[in-house]
């Protein structure tokens, strides 16, 4: 195995041995012959000019199969084993209607064959990243590729409430087909990059639509983080339409549902507010889970990412569902509507004990576009008066490793006169801390989940308007970004596309970037890494 994909990367450059994420070489080997696939029906679907609007089921396949290898998604090489097989039938059949000169320009994994499950796991050996050798090569092709994992998940998202975009659908093939192109260097990779940040910008506000249209805007909100004494249900991800479906299952039951992780901002949502059996947040980031789903004590659904494999016999009461999975976990699928029986988990969490209270109190949050726009007037004239000199945006993921403190200090040190913009599950490194507000808005403005990052662009972009700036670098908005998976790969490549320049990331660069790809991403948009918190504040408020 090789993977290079997330922030824990091992030594900084690669996990060959295990994934530092958890996963085996197998089913490391396994997603990368799952995405070869998924290049073979886009290679077919390119050559052939077919139309993406006569593919109806296979689009979402295609989505599906780039958000099972997202980190911490999917564990199960079964399952992705199935996704394998099922992505050579329909490529296969996509292939027969081809003409005879077309099927002879066909790339490999458009084209090859397995007779048997050996031989599957041989192919999947063999076609890993290292395939592409030129170095620069290769950190270009995984960088696209990793964009388009992250917008595969929340085009997957919106197309589940019932959101479509074509034009979606048509990159998606037009780039992976075009990873496949020996004959593209450098330089038309970069440009492909940018590419993928323009549609990823495309795919963020399809979904930021998809949840406002089904759910309503996100709303300033004071989300419980106590606890009540029934049986519960804890609910982790992303899926805001597997967590409606809970809701409206378990209405009358006598279990109550707690968000976990990133499912915070569902709690923002007006729709939510409807539901009496929601009663707030359990917990906080994703690598806490196995202790914190040990004191949860109720069942656990897991949506999508991030899993942390669990070692203490605990899967019975974890349940997938979606592109989410996980051997010995029951995985819930959805029947032919899209609909999902829940029963079994409901059933599960009546057999166990409430939660163990671990915190009190409440934290606030909602503040996505429109409810920051709702309180532009006063956002403004704390900026005309001086109020506030600056807004740090610090969007993006959590993590393990102990660099990840950092961000706490770096938020605690911020001067008093400055304020966060916040998505994604990077906001619970410093959502709890006393920082207090400004005439009245709090220091630290939680827009919502990382696709909502979107929101936080939104933002920006009418604030250069108000203040009739030519360029949104002229902002009083620094950026200093946690990243961690490919979700924060693609908000990366999306504000690359929007012209947002002088990025720090952190708490490490990305293993994949070559030297010379990092310089291209250094000298053109002023990327650039972390250093010491009182070094970054001082440098960031200069």
């Amino acid at each position: 195995m090789f993977c290079y994909q997330c922030q824990e990367a091992a030594k900084g450059t690669g996990c060959d041995i295990a994934g530092v994420c958890g996963k085996t070489p197998e089913v490391s080997n396994l997603q990368d012959l799952l995405i070869y696939t998924t290049k073979g029906i886009s290679d077919i679907v390119v050559k052939g000019g077919i139309d993406v609007t006569t593919l109806g089921a296979t689009n979402e396949t295609v989505l599906d199969s780039l958000f099972k290898t997202i980190t911490n998604a999917n564990f199960d090489p079964e399952a992705i084993k199935a996704q394998i097989y099922k992505n050579m039938a329909i490529r296969d059949a996509l292939r027969n209607d081809l003409s005879k000169e077309v099927i002879m320009t066909l790339h490999d994994c458009a084209s090859f064959t397995l007779e048997s499950d050996a031989e599957l796991e041989a192919k999947a050996d063999a076609v890993g990243v290292l395939l592409t050798e030129n170095e620069d090569v290769r950190s270009l092709r995984e960088l696209i590729t990793y964009g388009l994992k992250g917008y595969a998940a929340y085009t997957h998202h919106a197309l589940n409430l019932g959101y479509a975009d074509n034009d979606l659908y048509a990159f998606t093939y037009e780039c992976l087909a075009a990873l496949l192109d020996d004959t593209l260097d450098a330089d038309a990779l970069v440009t492909l990059t940018l590419k993928t940040g323009e549609y990823g910008v495309k795919a963020m506000a399809l979904l930021d639509s998809a949840n406002t249209g089904k759910f309503g805007n996100p709303e300033l909100t004071k989300v419980n983080i106590g606890v009540r004494n029934n049986p519960a249900i804890l609910i982790s991800g992303h899926d805001l339409n597997d967590l409606e479906m809970l809701l409206e299952q378990t209405k009358g039951s006598g279990v109550d549902v707690y968000t976990h992780s990133e499912m915070l901002p569902a709690n923002y949502y007006p729709k939510f507010k409807e539901y009496d059996n929601l009663v707030g947040n359990y917990g906080n980031a994703w690598w806490k889970q196995k202790e914190e789903f040990k004191t949860f004590n109720g069942a656990i659904l897991f949506t999508t990412n991030c899993i942390v494999p669990p070692k203490d016999g605990s899967e019975n009461r974890i349940f997938t569902s979606g592109s989410a999975g996980y051997p010995g976990m029951v995985h819930i699928e959805a029947d032919e509507n899209g609909q999902k029986d829940f029963s079994e988990v409901i059933a599960k969490a009546k057999t166990l004990p409430a939660p163990t209270e671990i915190e009190t109190g409440e934290i606030v949050g909602g503040f996505a576009h429109a409810q920051v726009f709702a309180l532009a007037d006063k956002v403004v004239d704390a900026v005309k008066t001086g109020a506030i000199k600056k807004f740090f945006v610090m969007a993006g993921c959590d993590g393990r490793m102990k660099d990840r403190d950092y961000y706490t200090e770096f938020a605690s040190e911020l001067p008093a006169d400055t304020v966060i913009l916040t998505a994604g599950c990077a906001k619970y490194r410093y959502n709890k801390l006393p920082l207090g507000d400004i005439n009245g808005i709090p220091r630290v403005l939680d827009a919502g989940q990382c696709n909502d990052s979107y929101s936080l662009a939104v933002i920006a972009l009418k604030l250069k308007e108000i203040f009739e700036m030519n360029d949104i670098n002229e902002l009083p908005i620094a950026y200093n970004i946690a990243w961690y998976e490919q979700k924060a790969v693609i908000v990366l490549l999306a504000l690359l596309q929007l012209g947002v320049k002088n990025i720090h990331l952190g708490p490490t660069l990305p293993a994949f970037l070559s030297p010379n790809v990092a310089d291209v991403l250094v000298n053109t948009f002023g990327i650039s890494g972390i250093g010491s918190v009182e070094d970054d504040i001082n440098m960031f408020m200069a």
